[in-house]
């Protein structure tokens, strides 16, 4: 048989799995990875200017596709730089593979240059982090770490491979299709559990149903819908999930959640079964108290990881499943027991709710003040953006607005930061999410502060032609921070306010496009025109700088 160098080895077994590119930054502990790419060129590796991004950029990717996003950085820094990027991944259940080219065997454990225990580092963001300890190991552990990234919950995995490992030879593996090394036929749920739920579903007054992104993950999306249409299930999604169900279906009222819809969470109260799936019903979904869920609400909770399941709120029924199978199983069992449609009454109800939104955010269209409240400017996106756009929404307050107020039409289109509320996460995320589906409009939405944490990626999205559109509002402020100064501390602002370029010729000088925006009916056409442009483009937005959303909860010196 054939021997073939270690990185060569890494190379045919992302390849394997669908890897078509490699994020991260040049290194000398990884060399013989990227001399085998020299001849290959089935796998692009993207040359990025901060480690941070790659993570997000695989991350962004992963989303999107289903398919393994991988980076590959060198030790020491390289390294650590991931690990926000890495933990972004983590709370999304999004399975990155973070490769790493380690220092010599020789040399670990002497407090050698760039030697630092990465997989106690990495272990609490991942589902696994290991060293690779010599050659012939290669193609197992590999194959372990894209088992764990790939089944049950996805999630990143971290993979250290000492750089004399990379080097030396080893017999070439034989490519193995996934279904030969890890199970890929998802988990159904139990019959005696889905006749429960059927039966509760049936004494039901007001269920409710909620979507997770497990409803994404399991490609579930359309028989939701189904769920929701032949039963007469109010919908709702939980915190950063919204395109887990076409926002335009009669039944959807709003999302859940921090900065959520107040009408999602006034039929959440309302509600007397919540038919939970593909949520682990987490903190910024439900603050984990009884603001949006009350005592004693019957709860089914469907996840594919037992872990969750009625782990911050009693179940009547919980079923670890995948979210495809179980809809399908609760079809079935829904017809054989003779659930009807929801009482009327309550559908009136939820429609009434989800008018009161519409005719909310309708009437931000008059909000005509300037700068323009970051209110306004969602109005003016939700007419502009195709309805495949790709939205990468940034953590922040200029953001925060925009999760009640974009509207989505397809999965798999809306990425957040979710619970790990990282800054600078939209505009690399949403490079990787280009590269994934190059074929959607992807728009990254910061505001000033976050953009500039990773604005540096503007020179890779140029170099590699990725044409991302970012949209950013400046208040030249923190604006979050600065929301609880002002709420909380009677005012007293410190550390808050910053100072910007003008983004707009920033993105010039890279060689991209830029533009600059002042009234609301300049924002469609600037949009139109940076989508067109051929290039990525930065549009600048100044926005109200004394306009905030209102905390959700502070505590200061004994005062909540």
């Amino acid at each position: 048989m054939d021997r073939i160098s270690g990185g060569r080895a890494v190379v045919e077994l992302l390849k394997a799995e669908g890897v078509q590119y490699l994020f991260g930054i040049v290194g000398s502990t990884f060399l013989d990875v990227l001399d085998t790419l020299y001849d290959d060129k089935s796998l692009e590796y993207v040359n990025v200017r901060h480690e941070q991004a790659a993570a997000f950029m695989a991350d962004g990717l992963a989303r999107v596709s289903g398919r393994p996003g991988a980076c590959l950085v060198t030790s020491g820094p390289g390294a650590t730089n991931l690990l926000t990027g890495v933990a972004a991944a983590f709370v999304a259940h999004s399975p990155v593979v973070a490769l790493v080219g380690g220092v010599d065997r020789a040399h670990r454990n002497k407090d050698a240059f760039q030697d630092y225990d990465l997989v106690a580092m990495f272990k609490p963001v991942t589902k696994l982090a290991v060293t690779v300890n010599k050659p012939e190991r290669i193609a197992e552990i590999m194959r372990t770490a894209l088992r764990a990234a790939m089944s049950g919950r996805r999630g990143p995995v971290l993979v250290e491979i000492p750089r004399d490992v990379l080097s030396e030879t080893v017999e070439a593996a034989t490519a193995l299709p996934a279904e030969r090394y890890r199970a890929v036929h998802p988990l159904p749920p139990h019959p005696d559990a889905i006749r429960e739920t059927a039966r509760l579903l049936r004494a039901a007054h007001r269920p409710l149903l909620i979507a997770g992104g497990g409803v994404t993950w399991a490609e579930a999306n359309d028989l939701v819908a189904r769920l929701a249409e032949q039963y007469a299930l109010p919908m709702i999604t939980a915190y950063g999930r919204n395109d887990a169900v076409p926002n335009a279906h009669p039944f959807y009222i709003g999302p859940l959640g921090r900065a959520g819809s107040p009408e999602a969470a006034a039929a959440c109260r309302r509600a007397d079964l919540l038919l939970v799936i593909g949520s682990r019903l987490g903190h910024f979904t439900t603050h984990f108290d009884h603001r949006y869920i009350q005592p004693g609400t019957a709860i089914v909770q469907i996840d594919v990881d037992g872990r969750d399941i009625g782990r911050y709120y009693p179940v009547a029924v919980g079923i670890q499943a995948d979210a495809r199978e179980a809809c399908l199983a609760l079809l079935e069992a829904l017809g054989q027991h003779g659930v009807g449609p929801a009482p009327a009454e309550w559908c009136r109800e939820a429609e009434t709710l989800r008018g009161q939104r519409q005719a909310r955010l309708a009437a931000e269209a008059n909000l005509t003040t300037l700068p323009m409240k970051p209110q306004r400017v969602y109005v003016e996106l939700r007419r502009a953006l195709p309805a495949d756009t790709i939205v990468a929404l940034d953590a922040g307050a200029a953001p925060a607005y925009g999760y009640d107020r974009l509207q989505f039409a397809r999965p798999r289109t809306f990425l957040t930061p979710l619970d790990l509320g990282g800054l600078g996460f939209a505009f690399p995320v949403a490079l990787g999410a280009k590269l994934g589906r190059p074929e959607a409009p992807v728009l990254a939405v910061h505001g000033d502060g976050g953009f500039l944490m990773n604005a540096q990626e503007l020179e890779t999205a140029v170099r590699h032609r990725i044409n991302v559109v970012t949209l950013v509002m400046n208040n030249n402020c923190w604006g979050s921070e600065k929301a609880y100064q002002k709420h909380f501390y009677d005012g007293r602002f410190i550390g808050c306010d910053i100072g910007n370029p003008r983004y707009d010729a920033y993105a010039r000088l890279f060689g991209a496009e830029g533009y600059y925006v002042e009234h609301p009916d300049q924002v469609g056409d600037a949009l139109k025109a940076a989508f067109a442009c051929g290039k990525p483009a930065i549009v600048e937005i100044p926005i109200d700088p004394d306009e905030f959303p209102t905390p959700v909860a502070a505590v200061k010196r004994g005062r909540a």
